[in-house]
C-alpha cells in the first residue's frame, strides 16, 4: 500500500492567465473528491517555472484519470446536496492549457492500490508532430515497502 494520500497537478512552461487558477481548486471542491486541504506552490524544474496544485482528496484510479483527461466527458452529479462545478468535461483541459503548455497529473487511487501518471502536453504533441490528441497515462501497482510495478 502507498503511504501518502496525494493528487498533484504540475503545469510547466508557465504562461499565467488569472481565470485559469480557479479550475484546479474547483475540481478539488467537487463533492466526490472529498478534499479537505488544497495547496498551490510555485517552483522551478530545469529552469522552467512550474505551478503545483495538490489536494488530499480521494485521488483517481485509471478509469477516472482517463475520463478527466478526455475531452467533453463529465459524469459529475449532485452528492448530499453539494453541486459539482462544471458539467461539460472541458474545465481541467482548457484551464491547464491556459496556464502552460504541459500538465502532468500524479494521483493515487482511493483504495491506495494503484498510482496513475497522466500527461496532457502540447510540447509532446508538437515534438511528435501529432495530428490528433494523444494523452498518455501510466499506471503503477503499489506494493509493500514503497515498491511499484508498472501495469
Amino acid at each position: 500500500m502507498c503511504q501518502s494520500n496525494w493528487q498533484c497537478i504540475l503545469c510547466m512552461h508557465l504562461c499565467l492567465h488569472p481565470l485559469s487558477l480557479y479550475l484546479s481548486p474547483d475540481n478539488a471542491y467537487d463533492p466526490d473528491v472529498n478534499a479537505k486541504q488544497f495547496w498551490i506552490d510555485k517552483t522551478q524544474i530545469k529552469e522552467q517555472d512550474c505551478l503545483i496544485f495538490m489536494d488530499n482528496g480521494n485521488g483517481l484510479d485509471y478509469e477516472r484519470m482517463h475520463k478527466m483527461l478526455s475531452f467533453g466527458y463529465s459524469d459529475k452529479r449532485v452528492i448530499n446536496g453539494k453541486h459539482p462545478i462544471g458539467l461539460y468535461g472541458n474545465g481541467f483541459k482548457s484551464g491547464s492549457m491556459r496556464l502552460g503548455k504541459d500538465a502532468i497529473v500524479f494521483s493515487k487511487s482511493q483504495d491506495g492500490d494503484t498510482m496513475q501518471v497522466g500527461m496532457l502536453s502540447q510540447s509532446y504533441l508538437a515534438q511528435i508532430k501529432a495530428d490528433e490528441i494523444i494523452v498518455p497515462i501510466i499506471s503503477f501497482q503499489c506494493l509493500p515497502h514503497s515498491q511499484y510495478i508498472l501495469l
